[in-house]
């Protein structure tokens, strides 16, 4: 999704840094925008499936004749990629599922009306090639299947296959429904930012649908958190959430392992364990630039990514208008400080429940305790016309 609150900090994309105290200040000068609160966007991801046949391992040619002009330069290199008809972009995860990228939005309503066309637009588009959109968080008929191949993606799959089958079920069988938010004022940065991750563990349970499979019940009711659980934790795991969010993110950043570097005309793959600290260090010989930093920054998966807005990647994507529940709760439970305060208060029992929210959902009782308190408190800060409300009440009462 586009930048909420204007450009990135500019740097020079080919300059060199020498020092590790470079790197982190420019992380932290581009990773919160801070200010008013003022959009919303989201993106949505969706496995894709034969309508008669859901089973069946998707065709790249029937993907990409279903896409047409909007179809993304990975699946056809000659496409002008356009953009849907209010302005969200469409990709490709590895595995050919398709994402739909919002533009930021003023209000949830002009969210709502944007998004919902978009995937109108996008359903029809598939359908007329035999085509449908899947509704889970994980594929629950087939194995995990590469469809698209780039050098980016060559280098993911063999860092993660060192560590396992989760990594290649992440890229080719996991769909997520991240909702956009700005950061905030910057007095009120670390408490939202604390917020945001302590809502993870209830909303995880609340919107969890991914217990199947590839044709298997999986013992979790989100397969699809389980496999980001499995992969390299350097990348994946909370952000600390203390006083200085911009600090703790360029450390988090730096202390990552590279899961590629760029090399025209060659593969990007890397040793495994070396850090971009490592690389300024002179690890990999020439030392990197500011591009190759932000392209670092873009291999990072924690459940909340700083971009400029707060990009929140823990809930599995939903069916149907269902995804604008999650969307209207976090952006009313991020809407002032007196609502950030009552959800630390409100999270606070379900604290660090990751796994119990991944495995158990709302079966665990802290976890549906903090999450109907939450939703409770968003549902009454919530000033949406009656046909959205419902829309938010039915999609967050699902698992109940």
């Amino acid at each position: 999704m586009a930048t909420l609150q204007g450009i990135r900090t500019a740097a020079d994309h080919d300059a060199v840094i020498t020092e590790i105290e470079q790197a982190e200040g420019y992380i932290a000068s581009i990773c919160f925008k801070t200010g008013p609160p003022a959009a919303v966007g989201v993106e949505l991801e969706f496995t894709v499936h034969q309508r008669d046949d859901p089973a069946a391992f998707l065709d790249r040619d029937r993907l990409c004749r279903a896409l047409g002009d909007h179809a993304p330069v990975t699946l056809r290199a000659d496409s002008p990629a356009l953009p849907l008809r209010h302005g969200g972009s469409v990709t490709l995860e590895p595995g050919g599922q398709v994402e739909i990228s919002s533009r930021p939005h003023a209000s949830l309503a002009e969210l709502h009306a944007a998004v919902s066309a978009e995937i109108e637009q996008l359903t029809a588009l598939l359908a007329a090639h035999g085509l449908v959109l899947g509704e889970t968080g994980v594929d629950p008929h087939r194995s995990p299947r590469r469809l698209l191949s780039t050098p980016r993606y060559d280098a993911m799959e063999a860092a993660f296959d060192r560590r396992g089958r989760s990594g290649k079920i992440m890229m080719c069988s996991t769909a997520g429904l991240q909702v956009c938010l700005d950061p905030g004022p910057a007095p009120e940065l670390a408490e939202r930012w604390a917020a945001v991750h302590a809502l993870g563990p209830p909303l995880l349970a609340l919107f969890a649908n991914s217990g199947r499979f590839a044709g298997h019940e999986t013992g979790w009711v989100s397969a699809r958190q389980q496999a980001w659980r499995g992969i390299d934790p350097s990348r994946t795991r909370q952000v600390g959430t203390g006083a200085e969010p911009a600090a703790e993110w360029a450390r988090y950043a730096l202390e990552a392992a590279l899961l590629c570097v760029r090399r025209p005309g060659g593969a990007w793959h890397v040793p495994t364990g070396v850090t971009f600290a490592d690389w300024i260090r002179g690890a990999l010989g020439p030392p990197p630039t500011y591009g190759d930093l932000d392209y670092h920054l873009s291999t990072l998966f924690p459940p909340v990514r700083p971009r400029g807005y707060l990009e929140i990647r823990y809930l599995d994507t939903q069916p149907g208008r269902a995804w604008f529940a999650p969307a209207a709760l976090l952006t009313a439970l991020l809407a002032d400080p007196g609502t950030v305060s009552q959800v630390l208060e409100l999270c606070e029992p379900a604290a660090g429940r990751w796994v119990a929210a991944a495995r158990h959902g709302m079966a665990d009782p802290v976890l549906a305790g903090a999450a109907r308190a939450v939703r409770e408190l968003a549902l009454a800060r919530l000033d949406l016309p009656p046909h959205l409300l419902d829309d938010v009440i039915e999609g967050s009462t699902r698992n109940d």
